[in-house]
Order: structure tokens, then C-alpha cells, then sequence
């Protein structure tokens, strides 16, 4: 475990902390974690979300012009 925290921009040692502090300490760590996962998890589905968009642009110009838009950018 750490051995300084800082909440609000004051540092804590976790020496001082009780074992009930230190056990909430723990909990904390834990859902900073996990908030940081979710974090990385909606940037990933956002770009996802994005690329689908795109594609469905895509597709719907190639059907309204005939145009396979993908076969302009192929390097051949």
C-alpha cells in the first residue's frame, strides 16, 4: 500500500489512519481503479461508436451515388 494519500491537495500518511480509515482507504484505491477503467472503456466505445457512424455515412452515400467510396483510397 501507499504510504501518503492526498485528498482535496492535503497529504495524509497512512500510518495515522485507523484500520477503519485504512480499510476505506483501500475501498477508494479500489474505485479510483475501476473509475479509471470505465474511463478507458467509454473513450474505446466512443471511438467505436464513431467509426460505425462514419461507416454508415459511407454506406449511405455509396448507395445514393453508386460510388464505392472505400475503392477511391485503395492503394493499388
Amino acid at each position: 500500500m501507499v504510504e501518503f494519500f492526498s485528498i482535496d491537495g492535503t497529504n495524509y500518511r497512512v500510518d495515522d489512519l485507523s484500520d477503519v480509515g485504512r480499510a476505506q482507504l483501500e475501498r477508494l484505491i479500489f474505485v479510483r481503479r475501476n473509475l479509471n477503467l470505465l474511463k478507458n472503456k467509454i473513450a474505446l466505445m466512443s471511438k467505436a461508436k464513431n467509426g460505425y457512424i462514419d461507416d454508415l455515412k459511407s454506406d449511405i452515400v455509396e448507395g445514393r451515388s453508386g460510388v464505392d467510396l472505400g475503392s477511391l483510397f485503395l492503394d493499388d
